[in-house]
């Protein structure tokens, strides 16, 4: 899938167990690197002094070419693995005019490196279909915005959709293409049938907006905070870390951490609230009904406590869903991240170590692709580093 990155990760991967040995870190390949800036081969990951409100940079990847959504910068950059710069989508009242790239051609005209402009706002989430249209998410302009008084939310973000050269094709809303703006958008994803998924949050709870490849609504799945499913014989309270669609299929994977409150033995009064577990539920699109639960273990450690080491939990944080059910979670460890992969219907369980350097820790962004490749844009305090892990190899074969 692939073909740019043929040197890439040829070790064998082993994995830990649940036993407390130490983990093997899955090696790492770095990709290229981006200077901090506003020019159209940096980004601008950390924005102009005096915003009132940092905005997202995130990345996507896709048969060996990258792209970054720049929010800050209001651009949309396309690379290949090797840091060779194609494409750009800018804001020209917002960026420098492109060295690099051509920016006046016939409609016709084959560029194969060209700067398209066009009006963008705020970009943040995005994802490239198999015929290589490019969404991102945007926010419209002030007065195209409106308020949600029934769920108490603003309305004001839309999916753009760009063919590859950078054309401008439509816009999505909530209806489809044109729609009413989306509540705050929190995931965009894409299906293996270049179906688009749309994950919004409001105050009382997320939409999940599913649309074919055309843009037209298939399903709205509304999600009540209040109406989370809970473990059956346990008194705990909820906390949704995230939604995320099947690649393969029409479900939605919830994965939801429990609390519950904990007593002070000696005065029999309540003492606060405590870590009970997370679950990973599926629920069926089309009924809205939640099954197979799967329990997400969380990182068991030590941790110095005064002059002695005791035991801690960290919870692990839902990362993606890759093809044939397999699930991808990570928590802070020493000298990076703990990578956990879980898969439906099994009790296998696969860990890694993906090392990060405490330098490249100011700025993390990372992309699971549908295959089980994991990418990252990680930056410090002048550059940024593009690397990926083959954790697909962690996957193995689908199951039929």
């Amino acid at each position: 899938m692939y073909p740019l990155l043929l040197t890439a990760i040829i070790a064998a991967f082993t994995f830990g167990s649940c036993s407390g040995k130490e983990i093997p870190a899955v090696e790492r390949e770095n990709l290229f690197r981006l200077s901090i800036g506003r020019m159209e081969d940096q980004v601008d990951l950390f924005g102009l002094e005096g915003r009132s409100r940092q905005r997202k940079t995130r990345i996507a990847m896709r048969d060996g070419i990258v792209y970054i959504a720049d929010g800050n910068g209001s651009k949309v950059v396309r690379y290949t693995s090797y840091g060779d710069l194609l494409s750009m989508i800018y804001n020209a009242e917002s960026n420098p005019p492109p060295i690099s790239l051509k920016t006046n051609f016939a409609e016709n005209e084959v560029v194969t490196r060209r700067a398209t402009a066009y009006p963008l706002n705020e970009v943040g989430e995005i994802v490239v279909d198999s015929r290589k249209n490019i969404l991102v998410e945007d926010r419209v302009p002030p007065e195209r915005r409106t308020y949600d008084s029934e769920r108490r939310t603003m309305l004001d973000g839309v999916v753009l959709r760009f063919d590859n050269e950078g054309r401008f094709l439509e816009y999505i809303g909530q209806e489809g293409i044109g729609g009413t703006p989306f509540p705050l958008i929190t995931g965009l994803y894409e299906t293996e049938d270049d179906n688009l998924v749309v994950v919004c949050r409001h105050v009382v709870g997320w939409n999940v907006y599913w649309f074919d490849p055309e843009g037209n609504l298939l399903y709205l799945i509304l999600i009540e905070r209040d109406d989370l499913p809970l473990p059956e014989g346990r008194r705990v309270k909820p906390s949704l870390d995230r939604i995320v669609p099947a690649v393969d299929d029409k479900k939605l994977y919830l994965k939801i951490d429990y609390y519950k409150e904990t007593v002070d033995e000696s005065t029999n009064t309540r003492a606060g609230i405590g870590y009970d577990g997370s679950i990973l539920w599926t629920m069926d699109v089309k009924t809205g009904a939640y099954s197979d639960p799967l329990d997400v273990p969380a990182l068991e450690r030590l941790e110095l406590d005064g002059d002695k080491k005791v035991s801690a939990e960290l919870v692990y944080s839902f990362i993606g869903a890759a093809r044939g059910g397999k699930f991808f979670f990570s928590a802070p460890d020493e000298g990076g991240y703990s990578l956990l992969m879980l898969s439906a219907g099994s009790p296998e369980q696969k860990r890694g170590l993906i090392r990060v350097d405490d330098d490249e820790l100011v700025f993390n962004a990372f992309y699971l692709s549908q295959d089980g490749i994991l990418s990252a844009l990680l930056a410090g305090e002048y550059e940024a580093k593009l690397v990926w892990w083959r954790t697909d190899r962690m996957v193995g074969e689908p199951h039929a």
